[in-house]
């Protein structure tokens, strides 16, 4: 997923795509997997067509290979290992559990493992700059996926892809990125598929494609039990992120560029609500005094907030939740004798936002607390923007006393 794992590592799937077959009809009869021999003249064949669909030409001509399905699930163990390693997926871990958000059961890198293993077709490794596919997968599957895996191989010899994933930044700003580079290849890859169709310009495609994709998703056993938090970071780039390029190409007025540079989207709010970034509505920047003990802190991002929002009112999508007013955000968590420890700070637009989140969602936190535990939820001022505080922490922390405070920083 992306959210606050997905920017931890790259991509190797698109799932949404796979659904995409369904919903416009992109792909002929399904067919038997290519043979490897295959694979590279697959590639070939549809060079042009992508090239044409991204705006962007091949400035080394892509490379293909076939890998068995063992090999891709050796391949995603090592890659997991190495981009989210034990200490970094334990801050993730604790920092979902404290929000409610991850049963205490639940182990991440598992979990992701065989999410991953479960849905993948093929892929772009940016390491070696080839595009694999997974033997035995739908020749359908195959020639959709390629196609978008295609896109990430012209944003490898286009766009400086390490620096723009190890932004250490914020999390939500990664996110961000992630769903343009996504959402670019799974725009693109329906021109591919569908040419001289225009089946984007109808906004009856994108209430179709949002139902067939959650509906596609639901059928794969290991997704549809994943918590909420992780369904959604997995296809929010697909789906969101193609949204934001149709967007972009239709009503933004820069359709001659692409949103890369000082063009990204800053914030997942910007993804989800094109007005607030055609506006320039930038997120605060948010940091929280040091706290002794500190294992994790990043920002949840409206994404995430969302998510949050419709785990605790039992709202089954977050896409039907109303926006936030969310103007940023900053949590940490602490290590303490007693458990561990969450301190939240969420900044809002406007004093009537923070008021609609503190009676409603808000409310449900202080009510979620752990055994053994105390929250608060308060409002707040942070450098004059409305806020509220959030902590959940063991009865007897010795920080109850002096809570840090927050501030916004360029």
């Amino acid at each position: 997923m992306r959210s606050l794992l997905q920017t931890r590592m790259r991509s190797w799937l698109a799932p949404a795509l796979v659904a995409m077959a369904g919903v416009v009809t992109l792909a002929g009869c399904r067919g038997e997997a290519p043979h490897p021999a295959d694979i590279q003249q697959l590639v070939d064949s549809l060079r042009p067509a992508v090239e044409k669909a991204s705006g962007m030409r091949f400035r080394t001509p892509p490379r293909a290979a076939m890998r068995s399905p063992a090999q891709v699930r050796a391949y995603l163990a090592a890659k997991l290992k190495t981009e989210l390693p034990a200490e970094k997926a334990r801050g993730i871990e604790t920092t979902y559990r404290l929000f409610g958000l991850l049963p205490d059961s639940v182990a991440l890198r598992p979990l992701l493992l065989e999410l991953l293993t479960e849905q993948v077709v093929g892929y772009y490794d940016a390491d070696s700059a080839m595009l694999f596919g997974v033997s035995g997968s739908p020749a359908d599957q195959m020639r959709l996926v390629l196609a978008h895996e295609m896109v990430h191989a012209l944003q490898g010899q286009y766009l400086p892809l390490d620096s723009i994933f190890h932004d250490l930044r914020s999390n939500d700003r990664l996110t961000a990125a992630q769903a343009i580079l996504e959402g670019q290849a799974t725009y693109a890859s329906i021109g591919v598929l569908a040419p001289g169709q225009a089946v984007t310009a109808n906004d009856d495609f994108w209430t179709m494609y949002r139902d067939q994709v959650r509906e596609q998703q639901s059928n794969m056993p290991l997704f549809a039990r994943a918590p909420l938090i992780i369904r959604e970071g997995l296809i929010f780039p697909y789906m969101d992120g193609a949204e934001f390029m149709h967007w972009w190409a239709a009503g933004s007025g820069h359709a001659d560029t692409l949103p890369y540079g000082p063009r990204m989207p800053a914030s997942t709010e910007q993804v989800l609500h094109h007005d607030r970034y055609a506006a320039g509505d930038a997120p605060l920047r948010i940091v929280i005094d040091s706290m002794p003990g500190t294992i994790y802190q990043d920002v949840l991002g409206e994404l995430e907030t969302r998510v949050l929002v419709a785990t605790l009112t039992g709202a089954a999508r977050p896409d039907t939740i109303a926006a936030l007013g969310w103007g940023g955000d900053r949590y940490r968590v602490v290590d303490s004798p007693a458990g561990p420890v969450l301190v939240w700070y969420l900044v809002f637009d406007d004093a009537i936002h923070r008021t609609q989140f503190a009676q409603g969602a808000g409310s449900r936190l202080t009510t979620s607390a752990r055994p053994g535990y105390r929250s608060t939820l308060e409002p707040h001022e942070v450098d004059g923007h409305p806020a509220v505080r959030y902590v959940l922490a063991p009865v007897g922390w010795t920080g109850w006393a002096a809570l840090p405070a927050a501030h916004v920083v360029p």
